[in-house]
């Protein structure tokens, strides 16, 4: 998987299952009570979230949880489709439409992440210092060739870029990727220097993770969950729902690099 966190495991996997049993305490889940199948269908840019709060939920009452990436257009082909499904995670904006459409249940969704990008370079090649906008700035400037999406978190890039004043500097040398993790674009030599999700781009073979764009530039992706009409296990899914966004559940939302809204 793309995005696994480069944490210590055994800490963080530690405390997760403390947070999950408190959890199981604290709302009530029992297994028995609300033994279920649960399938959430999830996009790229919260799945790594996703999956450690399947597991720390699937943990904590007992019930099963199915989690199916869906990359791309995937997504909107199996909501509009109606595709069996309990759940659906996407970009916060995007639930209004959802609702509008009679794919998600009104007011059944709430934000449970969030996620701005990070930096990551060929392994070998110079580690260059983002640690400021200023910085950052030069190592852009001083890039052969620069990688990054147009989905997700990818098009606050070009915003960025006219911010610092050196859009029209590098947009010659700007490659947005497709198709594939920015990393593997970074690690095969395609582009010098590669932008995307911090959950997204690290860890990746053949790369180092520079870090996070510095505060001052930083935008966010945000990420809900909701609903889905034509779920066949409601109250289990409300229970996930509610798991995933409880406050003491955001070891489980941080393991893999993303933020809790609360951050």
């Amino acid at each position: 998987m793309w995005a696994k966190s480069m944490g210590t495991k055994s800490r963080i996997g530690i405390s997760a299952s403390v947070a999950a049993a408190a959890m199981a305490g604290m709302l009530g889940f029992t297994g028995p009570t609300l033994a279920a199948e649960i399938t959430i269908l999830a996009n790229q840019g919260a799945i790594s979230a996703v999956r450690d709060l399947a597991a720390g939920f699937e943990q904590a009452t007992g019930n099963k949880v199915i989690v199916s990436f869906e990359a791309g257009n995937a997504l909107n082909q199996k909501l509009n489709s109606d595709a069996p499904a309990d759940l659906v995670t996407t970009g916060i904006e995007s639930f209004d439409d959802l609702v509008k459409r009679g794919k998600v249940v009104p007011g059944s969704f709430a934000e449970f992440a969030r996620a701005g990008n990070g930096v990551a370079v060929k392994e070998g090649r110079l580690k260059r210092d983002i640690s400021t906008p200023e910085a950052f700035k030069q190592a852009m400037l001083n890039s052969l060739s620069i990688g990054h999406t147009n989905a997700g978190t990818g098009p606050f890039n070009t915003k960025l870029f006219q911010k610092l004043g050196i859009y029209d500097l590098i947009k010659d040398k700007v490659k947005i990727i497709e198709g594939r993790p920015v990393a593997a674009a970074v690690a095969d030599g395609t582009v010098d220097i590669g932008i995307q999700q911090t959950n997204v781009i690290q860890p990746f073979p053949g790369t180092i993770y520079l870090g996070p764009l510095p505060k001052e530039l930083m935008e966010y992706g945000r990420f809900g969950v909701g609903l889905l009409t034509v779920s066949k296990e409601p109250e289990g899914a409300k229970a996930l729902i509610k798991f995933m966004t409880a406050p003491e559940n955001a070891a489980l939302v941080r393991k893999s690099a993303m933020e809790t809204p609360q951050s």
